[in-house]
């Protein structure tokens, strides 16, 4: 038994071997939609511009996952546009804001709505406090989806219930400052479907690094 399982151990190693001599993606990329491939070099170069070349870019891609896996044209029912999903009053807030980076808002732009997303990230992260990178990237991203405003409250919150404010997950997360229950719910799930499901599937596919460990 001992030595089938080892040869099973050599045989996976054998074919990662293979994978990274012949260049082909493994299996997890087939996670990845089609579409997302077409912008990656947008998305990196983008990423870099605001960010630096450590830019988070395997989180970017999450993001865009969740929110449209890639579909450009996508729209929500509460009326959410294009990859970023944007609403039509936040971008145009937010174009005039950057006018000199973004101009008239163009949601389903592809170039646009990237670099609309990953400037408000940057907005977002300069005004949030957290104990590390991974924490603070999951209120980020809480902001982005709920307001925030609504960030402030919750980290308020917590720290009246003795919970640590500058810590999201099991922590800020577990508080409700005043949300109904379904926004409530689908705002904890967010930071963690794109930093704990779909960054880790971006960073194995080689797009950049993310800031969850």
């Amino acid at each position: 038994m001992q030595r089938i399982f080892q040869a099973i151990i050599l045989l996976a190693l054998t074919a990662l071997i293979v994978f990274a001599a012949i260049g082909c993606q493994p299996a997890y990329a087939d996670d990845i939609p089609t579409d997302a491939k077409s912008y990656q070099r947008t998305l990196i170069r983008t990423s870099h511009a605001f960010w630096g070349l450590d830019a988070p870019v395997a989180t970017f891609a999450a993001q865009i996952h969740q929110e449209s896996r890639w579909r450009a044209s996508a729209r929500s029912p509460v009326g959410a546009e294009g990859l970023a999903q944007f609403m039509p009053a936040t971008s145009d807030w937010f174009a005039e804001l950057y006018p000199s980076h973004l101009g008239e808002r163009q949601p389903y732009n592809p170039g646009w709505a990237m670099r609309a997303m990953v400037l408000y990230d940057k907005w977002l992260h300069a005004r949030i406090q957290a104990a590390c990178p991974c924490e603070k990237w999951a209120m980020v991203l809480s902001a982005y989806n709920g307001g925030l405003g609504w960030v402030y409250r919750d980290k308020k919150l917590a720290s009246s219930k003795g919970l640590d404010s500058l810590v999201w997950f099991d922590s800020v997360e577990r508080v409700n400052a005043g949300r109904s229950a379904a926004n409530w719910e689908e705002n904890r799930g967010y930071p963690r479907r794109i930093l704990l499901r779909w960054e880790p599937l971006y960073e194995m596919a080689n797009w950049g690094p993310g800031v969850c460990p």
